[in-house]
């Protein structure tokens, strides 16, 4: 099998062109472990589809399905082009969240930057959480897929290794969680860390970011409309959310090296 290890902002996956294989729970977590495996967040199948000019299905170092990923559809659309299974500068990707729209910023020959209209995140009322360290209060949002976002003080200090999976295995999130730990440390600039569900901490996470953004401003600790600067440990995305809640997200996506397995 052929893959190719892309990331975004440290966010790392491997990128398969081709069908979903039976066994692709297992097959993630062997390749993704990171010190017998290749090591990455998990594999990002990707084919031609009937609705879009192609969809792409995410599957998590653990094993699981996710709904989507905006660090990982940013490299797909660096993938397609790259290899030329497209000329095209504007893309639509088939998700299990729905059809996103890319657009591909070209230097040189190869995509460099990537723009993707997330479409509109939805901001719940703020929940109360009963944990073992703890009550905690987050904001609900969703991308398509689930995040519970939790401003602090200093975000660097934020328990995300130990917090982190008690909010994404409660009760309170039937289907788990991404946790995200978020500051404002200027105006329309939010330091994040993340709790990824079914795959703990990564060095980036597009759709917390959105989720973020959207909670900031809803919040008025971000403006509406205004570019807003996520920082997380792997770079910077950038994030605009309209006042109907729609976000676009825009950052790199990088190829690290393209690799061949045997698997038995």
């Amino acid at each position: 099998m052929r893959f190719t290890k892309m990331h975004g902002l440290g966010n790392d996956y491997l990128y398969v062109y081709g069908e979903v294989p039976a066994n692709i729970a297992a097959l993630s977590q062997k390749l993704s472990e990171r010190h017998f495996g290749a090591g990455s967040d998990g594999m990002i199948y990707i084919a031609p589809s009937s609705v879009a000019d192609f969809k792409m299905r995410i599957f998590n170092a653990d094993g699981s399905e996710a709904m989507m990923c905006g660090n990982g559809i940013r490299c797909v659309g660096k993938y397609v082009y790259d290899k030329g299974y497209t000329d095209k500068t504007r893309v639509t990707v088939e998700t299990l969240s729905g059809i996103k729209t890319l657009e591909l910023r070209v230097i040189a020959g190869k995509v460099r930057q990537v723009s993707v209209d997330m479409g509109n995140t939805v901001v719940s009322p703020d929940k109360r959480i009963d944990l073992h360290s703890g009550a905690i209060t987050c904001t609900p949002v969703s991308v398509g897929n689930p995040h519970a976002v939790l401003f602090v003080d200093d975000a660097e200090s934020a328990p995300v290794t130990t917090v982190g999976p008690q909010i994404e295995h409660n009760d309170a999130f039937p289907g788990g969680v991404n946790v995200e730990f978020a500051q404002l440390i200027a105006p329309n600039t939010l330091r994040m860390r993340v709790w990824e569900r079914g795959s703990g901490v990564t060095m980036a996470c597009g759709t917390g970011a959105c989720a973020t953004a959207s909670a900031a401003v809803s919040k008025g600790l971000c403006a509406f409309g205004q570019p807003i600067f996520v920082q997380l440990d792997g770079g910077t995305l950038e994030i605009t959310v309209t006042r109907d809640y729609r976000v676009t997200m825009t950052g790199p996506a990088e190829t690290v090296y393209e690799g061949e397995t045997v698997i038995c």
